[in-house]
């Protein structure tokens, strides 16, 4: 490959441009008029406006962007997460135009997409699931199914993610309740209403599962990460190994993801969902047919670079590794860096006037936002990704406290607050947490 289009903004870009760099690949970004003075514009080789900032007047705009494409005579586009990361649409229009996408094919994005036809293919690969429904119309079937199953349940869109259109219902009030407004917001964001319940695991860990395919038919898969820090069913901190499970359990959840990868021929990078009771017992959840927000603490891990990966196998090589090279060492710990109140989690949009991110050995920085630039409304408000590794779990804290000692950033609110003192809590530090950790045990002084 010789040029690529990224169509997706900030951090990402950014990191794919690392890599392409490296390799001697030229970059085309594309941005909104909201996103025109943002770092990765100016890192590009080249750089487009595509639109309005609404991101359906620009980094959703199919059309604009293939244009793009063609007119730079692009080999590749990387879409990034997000965005048109996951629309098995546009895989197929950026075939049929002679450019090879960055990911799965189109077919696989499609049906993991729908996360009950990805339930009902799972089964078929012997994978365990959570038990839960086909798809559901209304409410009143909606009530009929948990009432089968038991309360608690997840209300889940069929074709959500983010944490957008799921809610947990204790009763059949709550379901009532939910149900319009989740499945409207599931239309809003997603073009499809479809919902489904499925059995709430109490207490559960989301571990995920790092994998690979090229179109040779090799599968590997790059250990687990453990996801289980989150607010409002979206992840804010994560960390690999999971501090967690043991090592049957590792080697155990492993191979079913890379099972679920191979029944269905995977390619390119990937990551299988599990949710975990807390007798190490997994279920998955789903598969996310793109590379990961999260994938930085693999590659500290295991010592690649997986958007190399991503690029090898697209141009049709091999996985540069076997499954029993591929070994972790030491521990790694991914913080999401938000322009957010750390006490509400509510987004505070706004200009950044000073960000220092300290100079330290053994923590990485994945940003997209530096001093003076504005942090839009219109797209998730996530500043940067703040890697921190260590030999040992232990060294991998202390060096996050270290960290977020010397880190400043003045103009808008931002979450660091809520790592400075989730590091101190000894739960934390022990690795005894689940999703609800952060709702039930932390709070922010404002």
């Amino acid at each position: 490959m010789k040029k690529i289009l990224i169509a997706n903004r900030g951090e990402i870009v950014e990191r794919i441009i690392r890599t392409c760099s490296r390799l001697n690949i030229e970059t085309v970004a594309v941005y909104s008029s909201a996103d025109k003075d943002l770092p990765y514009v100016r890192q590009a080789t080249k750089a487009y406006e595509i639109g309005d900032p609404p991101a359906a007047k620009s980094y959703l705009n199919q059309e604009v962007i293939l244009k793009i494409a063609q007119e730079e005579n692009v080999d590749a586009i990387h879409p990034g997460y997000g965005f048109l990361s996951e629309n098995a649409s546009f895989v197929r229009k950026v075939e049929e135009h002679g450019i090879a996408f960055i990911g799965p094919s189109a077919d696989v994005v499609e049906s993991m997409g729908d996360k009950i036809t990805a339930r009902k293919t799972m089964i078929e690969a012997g994978v365990p699931v959570v038990p839960g429904s086909s798809e559901i119309e209304d409410v009143t079937a909606a009530i009929s199914y948990a009432n089968e199953i038991g309360y608690p349940v997840m209300l889940k869109a069929a074709a959500g993610g983010g944490g957008i259109g799921m809610q947990r219902c204790e009763n059949d009030e709550q379901l009532q309740k939910a149900f319009a407004s989740s499945q409207n917001r599931a239309k809003a964001y997603f073009g499809n209403g479809a919902m489904f319940v499925e059995k709430f695991i109490d207490q559960a860990r989301h571990i995920e599962v790092q994998i690979v395919g090229d179109k040779q038919g090799n599968i590997v898969h790059l250990y687990e990460r453990d996801c289980s820090i989150q607010r409002r069913n979206q992840k804010v901190l994560e960390e690999t190994p999971s501090p967690f499970i043991s090592s049957e359990t590792r080697t155990r959840i492993g191979e079913s993801a890379k099972a679920a990868a191979e029944h269905v021929s995977y390619t390119n990078a990937g990551t299988v969902e599990f949710v975990m009771d807390q007798n190490e017992n997994f279920y998955f959840l789903e598969m996310n047919t793109r590379l990961q927000v999260e994938h930085p603490i693999t590659e500290e891990t295991i010592g690649v670079d997986l958007v190399e990966w991503q690029l090898l196998v697209a141009e049709g090589r091999s996985i540069p590794m076997k499954q029993e090279d591929i070994m972790p060492t030491g521990h790694s710990i991914e913080f999401r860096l938000y322009a957010e109140d750390p006490s509400t989690f509510m987004p505070s949009p706004g200009k950044i006037e000073t960000l220092h991110f300290p100079e330290m050995k053994n923590v990485r920085i994945d940003s997209g936002y530096e001093s003076g630039s504005t942090v839009s409304p219109f797209y998730d408000p996530m500043i940067a990704k703040i890697i921190v590794n260590g030999s040992t779990r232990d060294e991998a804290i202390k060096t996050g406290q270290a960290f977020f000692e010397r880190f400043s950033l003045t103009g808008i609110k931002q979450n660091s607050p809520l790592f400075a003192k989730l590091l101190a809590e000894e739960k934390f530090q022990q690795g005894n947490y689940s999703t609800a950790y952060l709702s039930e045990n932390l709070t922010v002084k404002k």
